[in-house]
């Protein structure tokens, strides 16, 4: 795993030792039969680079050296008009994060399924109540292809969820009414290879997509021992494959969320193309205590505005120094506000 250091005055820290996910009992009659070696996975390799205050005028911090010598940035972002059907900025999403077949990945997996929804509805009551204005809309982020601290029979590093295991977990979605995305972590694969293979699934109106750099291993280490990268490419092959399908199968638009906790996690993001028929979203990735938090928010989100902003809260790592998560109220006073809010 990686080790704790110091930047200047920003702290970054990791988690503990990698969760391990089973192996799952492949479906009979879905297209992939034969379920990855279970190993373990990297996903406990989480951190957050920075500390600091929301939105700094001088100082060390990482979100004051990001803005040095730069424009304001300006938010809301112009971008393409907005296509009937598009889920932003008109609604906030709340999401759970996490696996089924993990307890350690995040809370759609750590709790049994009607525990988890209830604790969702109430996390969606509460940025309800926090925010009146905007309606709430619930969310299921399943990992789909979850990287691994070990190569495979195909050397890529990462395990493929079964269909069986994205249709339970749809079901789930449905119940709450809430829509769903799939997220993979490529491991030693690429976003070129893993994306397509959902696209029955991303056919559906309610499914969106999610990518995450921090295990897109392109310097070819494994998963967990360094953080991956992707670059705005990358990120606008994923765009204009999602837009493809939105005119092909005359879909509402998607969304993408593109997960971030650091800079080079995703390079060039001023690249990144924009296009109605997927709404971006950067969500700012990392755990720690609330000045960890904001300085990542203001350093990676606000410094380099792409479209949408997201946010991630950790009910464990945001609490391991004894300070609080965050509350919706203190979440809203971000700039800014955040339109997607994921709970792990």
């Amino acid at each position: 795993m990686l080790r704790s250091f110091v930047v200047l005055s920003a702290l970054t820290f990791f988690t503990s030792a990698p969760a391990t996910l089973p192996a799952q009992k492949p479906p009979a009659t879905k297209r992939h039969t034969r379920p990855a070696p279970a190993v373990s996975l990297a996903q406990q390799a989480h951190a957050d680079s920075v500390a600091g205050h929301a939105y700094p005028t001088g100082g060390t911090s990482a979100a004051a050296r990001a803005l040095a010598g730069k424009a304001v940035p300006t938010w809301p972002v112009v971008g393409p008009a907005l296509l009937p059907g598009s889920i932003l900025p008109a609604k906030r999403i709340i999401a759970y994060y996490g696996n089924p077949l993990s307890k350690r990945m995040g809370a759609l997996g750590e709790y049994p399924k009607d525990e988890m929804l209830a604790r969702l509805n109430r996390e969606v009551n509460a940025w309800r109540a926090a925010d009146p204005s905007t309606p709430v809309q619930p969310a299921l982020h399943l990992i789909a292809v979850t990287a691994q601290g070990d190569s495979g029979k195909d050397g890529k590093y990462r395990q493929r969820m079964s269909d069986g295991l994205i249709e339970k977990v749809y079901g789930w979605a449905r119940e709450k009414n809430a829509i769903m995305f799939l997220d993979v972590q490529v491991g030693h694969s690429t976003i070129q290879q893993e994306l397509p293979r959902l696209e029955p699934f991303l056919s559906r109106a309610d499914m969106h997509f999610g990518m995450d750099p921090e295990f897109s291993m392109k310097d070819g280490k494994k998963p967990g021992k360094t953080i991956g990268t992707y670059d705005a490419a990358d990120v606008n092959w994923a765009i204009d494959w999602l837009a493809k399908l939105v005119t092909a199968k005359n879909l509402p638009p998607k969304i993408l969320v593109v997960h971030r906790f650091t800079k080079p996690m995703l390079t060039n993001a001023s690249k990144i193309h924009l296009d109605a028929r997927v709404q971006v979203v950067i969500d700012m990735d990392g755990w720690g205590p609330p000045s960890l938090k904001r300085d990542s928010y203001a350093a990676y989100v606000y410094a380099e505005p792409v479209q949408f902003a997201g946010f991630k809260l950790f009910y464990k790592n945001d609490i391991r120094s004894g300070t609080k998560m965050l509350t919706p109220q203190q979440v809203l006073g971000l700039t800014p506000k955040p339109l997607y809010v994921q709970y792990q």
